[in-house]
């Protein structure tokens, strides 16, 4: 491989935000082409600040509010709720091929959640399904009526609820819509519309569609990257469809760069080598990302590109955590500079700063405090949240 088949680590982060849509700044209008784009968003019960998806989009799409989204899975149908490596939120375009990632995920889910779940959940289905059927969209709390309730962690699901989520993973029931976060779920056929819950794509074509996807997502990727992105192929189905690719030359080999100058085996859609040697501008922005961004889900992927180490410390006991409970990366330009923990005082109607700590090599002057807390002031607006607390911690820095 000789040297111009490189991607040198500047213009490997410049493409990397280009593809995840934090290159220019948040001035998105659509929220289903940034979903689109996106391919699918995390959805995350924390909410010390903003849930997860809310923030991903918002990132994105300055104008968002959260009753967009609500609005577009729950009356207009336009995405639906399933489950990639996580609760997640996908475009309806994305359903006919589900289909097969159902019936993968059916022989897994049953063999590790017999282990995990108390009671019978297999023997509960046919009963959930009679009384959805009967009574319309359902939660947890409308079924197994006489069974004990748990503690309420996934681990103490009663029967019911686990066979309620069980349906759900494997789409015979689907998510109708969200009370507060509280999921009523409805037969499949009631929530998809009929054109595409019928179409029927062959195992190979939604193979095709699925790693088609991924690479067009990340840009470039390995066979495991591309596999791991909807958690829905193999790494080594990942690899006979790179192994195809390169054969037909829809595919190229690459080295990209890594920030500390390591370089990794990678592959390219053919046809996108020209315009990702070329430079790509990226806005100055500074922006609070959530821990669930997709461009930090792939953690070593981050890593590897930035030289950030972020980690989840939720269930870390507090004397051990690095950092915080749940703290949020901050992204300047083509760099990740700093970790913060804010969260919403929503009593108070106030963001609430935590802790703070920057990456060793940047300082943090007077301007770009101002520039971060602007960009609190706008979450503020997200939030609906009026101020803001424990600014000094910022300028301590």
């Amino acid at each position: 491989m000789t040297s111009p088949d490189i991607l040198p680590n500047a213009q490997v982060r410049q493409h990397f935000l280009d593809r995840h849509q934090l290159r220019k700044p948040p001035l998105g209008t659509r929220l289903d082409q940034t979903l689109t784009r996106l391919n699918f968003v995390q959805v995350d019960s924390i909410n010390t600040l903003a849930r997860a998806h809310d923030l991903i989009l918002w990132s994105r799409q300055q104008n968002y509010r959260p009753p967009a989204l609500r609005k577009m899975v729950d009356h207009s149908r336009q995405p639906f709720e399933a489950w990639t490596h996580d609760a997640s939120i996908l475009p309806m375009a994305a359903f006919p091929h589900w289909r097969h990632k159902f019936i993968r995920d059916e022989k897994q889910v049953q063999k590790r959640w017999k282990a995990w779940h108390r009671g019978d959940f297999l023997a509960q289905t046919e009963t959930v399904l009679e009384q959805i059927a009967r009574h319309g969209p359902l939660g947890s709390g409308d079924v197994g009526a006489q069974e004990q309730r748990g503690t309420g962690g996934w681990w103490d699901w009663h029967p019911s609820k686990t066979a309620l989520e069980y349906l759900w993973r494997t789409g015979r029931i689907t998510v109708s819509r969200r009370e507060g976060f509280r999921k009523l779920y409805d037969l499949t056929e009631n929530v998809i519309p009929k054109e595409i819950g019928s179409a029927q794509p062959s195992f190979n074509e939604s193979l095709d569609w699925a790693c088609t996807g991924a690479l067009r997502a990340l840009g470039f990727a390995t066979a495991k990257e591309i596999s791991d992105f909807y958690d829905f192929v193999t790494a080594s189905e990942a690899r006979a469809w790179i192994a195809r690719g390169l054969r037909s030359g829809a595919l190229r080999e690459i080295k990209t760069e890594a920030a500390n100058g390591q370089l990794r085996d990678r592959v390219i859609f053919t046809q996108d080598w020209p315009s990702l040697q070329e430079p790509l501008a990226v806005s100055n922005r500074l922006r609070i990302l959530s821990p669930f961004d997709p461009a930090l889900r792939n953690r070593a992927r981050a890593e590897e590109i930035f030289g950030f180490s972020y980690r989840i410390e939720v269930f870390v006991p507090a004397a051990r955590r690095q950092y915080g409970y749940y703290v949020f990366p901050i992204l300047e330009g083509s760099a990740l500079i700093a970790h913060i923990e804010i969260k919403a005082d929503r009593k108070k109607n106030i963001i609430e700063i935590i802790g703070f700590w920057p990456e060793a090599k940047v300082k943090f002057s007077a301007a770009r405090i101002e520039r971060l807390i602007a960009e609190l002031k706008r979450i503020c607006l997200l939030v609906e949240c009026r101020d803001i607390s424990g600014i000094e911690i910022l300028r301590r820095m």
